[in-house]
């Protein structure tokens, strides 16, 4: 037996409804022909009479009341996924998952994700953190969506956007020696310095930094957690670069 036909179903359904072949055409802006002719065409495929064509108003028979439920059912969960597809459509539904560095995800991020789910309530989004190299991983084992990592990266088959601009600046106690207005590798390099943890591409950076004048940081303190090296630098315990 050939699948059912959804517009044959909804013209049967119109013509039930509205009690004749000329007011479903026209709701359906076909002619009336062209109705009948779809109605016809259900009735051969199950070999049924589905509606009483006598008198002024088109009326179901005992089949067409029980298809006319049925048919009733089928347009609505076609609604239902041409709603859901609509809403994929436009990114309005599913998940995104995002991967980024923990410095990011406490200043950047929350107004993001904030703005995010106010527009699309219905995205599941999710959030890993870690340093740029773990998330370039992740990116191209497609265990993530998008990643909000330090530039500049590489990597097969990403497309990268640059989305903020950000400074490098290096930070001290307010109880410690000033720093001069312009940092420079050998004024850093002669003072303790707490840095990032080797690895990580802020380190990296700063290290090329160091190293275009044939210097090299020994730092008093390694850690992987801006945070972290921001309390300790409070605390006097050393120069961040």
């Amino acid at each position: 037996m050939r699948a059912l036909n959804p517009d044959q179903l909804r013209a049967f359904a119109e013509v039930i409804e509205l009690g004749g072949f000329s007011a479903a055409a026209e709701r359906l802006h076909l002619t009336q022909p062209a109705v009948s002719q779809q109605v016809r065409q259900l009735e051969r495929r199950f070999s049924l009479k589905l509606i009483e064509r006598g008198g002024r108003k088109a009326r179901p028979t005992a089949a067409g009341i029980e298809l006319l439920a049925h048919a009733r059912r089928i347009e609505a969960v076609m609604a239902s996924a041409a709603d859901a597809m609509a809403r994929h459509a436009t990114g309005a539904l599913g998940r995104v998952r995002i991967g980024t560095g923990a410095t990011a995800c406490i200043h950047l991020l929350p107004p993001l994700l904030r703005d995010l789910r106010g527009r699309l309530p219905s995205l599941d989004i999710t959030v890993a953190t870690g340093n740029t190299a773990h998330i370039l991983r992740l990116l191209e084992d497609n265990a993530l969506d998008v990643g909000l990592v330090t530039l500049p990266v590489r990597g097969r088959a990403l497309s990268i956007t640059p989305v903020l601009d950000d400074e490098f600046v290096a930070i001290a106690s307010p109880e410690a020696p000033p720093l001069p207005r312009r940092v420079t590798p050998a004024a850093l390099a002669a003072r303790p310095l707490v840095l990032y943890e080797p690895g990580a591409q802020t380190r990296r950076i700063v290290d090329q930094w160091c190293g275009r004048k044939r210097l090299a940081f020994r730092p008093a303190m390694e850690l992987g957690s801006v945070e972290a090296i921001k309390e300790l630098v409070g605390a006097g315990l050393g120069y961040y670069g």
